[in-house]
């Protein structure tokens, strides 16, 4: 009984720092710097040191990070580039993070280096101020090298054409303003044809279905948008997607209750799935759950790897809180 009460106040806490809408102001100010980080390796599962693969995850490496920063964490997107050296992330209090990806002889993850951190810039070319304008949640790289981000609270989408640049407007979908406050696009990608796909976390046109948008690109930050349907399963939301070499997607699905804690469903959707008026059933790939490695992942990147493998790296955001953790993954895709 006494660990059932102890894990039920750890999971109230960790629900209610997820809930919290507003940030210390000190963690949206000042310009970029560089990062010092501290790694620790981490095990794939708690009871088991032998464990290297559930369903069709490989592991193939986990850090937890710290840096020397208070503004470092709560990150929520991920992109990986394509030789798989470099990470880009951005965070839910208006911050981006760019490192180099270190790996062992085997190819194996093991932590990063010349980090480097800054804030998200307004359109009037200053910090975003506050947790209400700087809630950054989804990370797409546009085929021009430019970024999408996209934002909850006041919802919407900025192109940057660097992320310490300033951003321009982007046309969202009509009914981008529909969604929950702390519910919006947290998931985003963009194709090498300039295409965009975004799925919102929480907003549903009907029960058990995440409202999903294709952007079809018509020049000058203007997109004209379709819908399609994502279909759910109770508790579990939509948090972030990319794409596969083939052409497929994976999609990330979190869910968290003061019971069972955090649990992260990866998910694959066919490439040809994904069109005007669809309703997307996604596969399974594994789900992550104690006393496998879990966190609240929030970012996911992919990459073909040295032997042609499919690569992915996994982001969490630690909501600034001491109970959770920055984790960093990385996995291969069986075949």
């Amino acid at each position: 009984m006494r660990h059932a009460r102890r894990f039920f106040v750890l999971s109230l806490l960790l629900l209610a720092a997820a809930c919290v809408g507003t940030t210390p102001a000190a963690l949206v100010d000042g310009g970029p710097q560089k990062l010092a980080f501290r790694v620790i390796a981490q095990p794939f599962k708690l009871d088991d040191a032998d464990a290297r693969q559930i369903d069709r995850l490989i592991w193939r490496g986990g850090i937890s990070l710290t840096a020397n920063s208070p503004h470092f964490g709560g990150w929520s997107d991920l992109r990986v580039t394509a030789d798989g050296r470099h990470l880009t992330s951005i965070s839910d209090v208006g911050r981006w993070l760019t490192a180099t990806i270190d790996y062992d002889k085997a190819g194996n993850l093991s932590g990063v280096s010349d980090g480097r951190i800054g804030p998200l810039l307004g359109l009037d070319g200053k910090p975003l101020p506050g947790k209400e304008w700087a809630d950054a949640e989804g990370l797409a790289r546009l085929p021009d090298g430019a970024w999408l981000v996209s934002f909850e609270r006041h919802h919407r989408i900025w192109r940057y054409p660097t992320l310490d640049g300033v951003p321009t407007e982007v046309t969202g979908p009509s009914d981008i303003g529909k969604q929950p406050d702390n519910g919006g696009i947290e998931t985003i990608t963009a194709l090498a044809n300039g295409r965009v796909i975004a799925i919102s976390e929480q907003y549903q046109v009907r029960p058990g279905f995440a409202a999903g948008w294709i952007g079809e690109p018509e020049g000058d930050g203007r997109y004209r948008w379709e819908r399609f349907e994502y279909a759910k399963i109770p508790h579990f939301d939509p948090s972030s997607m990319t794409q596969l070499p083939d052409g497929s997607f994976v999609v990330l699905e979190r869910a968290f209750d003061f019971f069972r804690g955090l649990r992260v469903r990866v998910m694959h959707v066919a490439a040809d799935a994904i069109r005007p008026g669809a309703t997307v059933h996604a596969e399974q790939l594994a789900r992550l759950v104690t006393p496998y490695i879990v966190d609240n992942l929030e970012g996911v990147s992919a990459a073909t790897g040295p032997r042609g493998e499919t690569l992915l790296w996994m982001i969490s955001d630690d909501n600034f809180n001491p109970l959770q953790r920055t984790l960093l993954l990385m996995f291969e895709l069986a075949k």
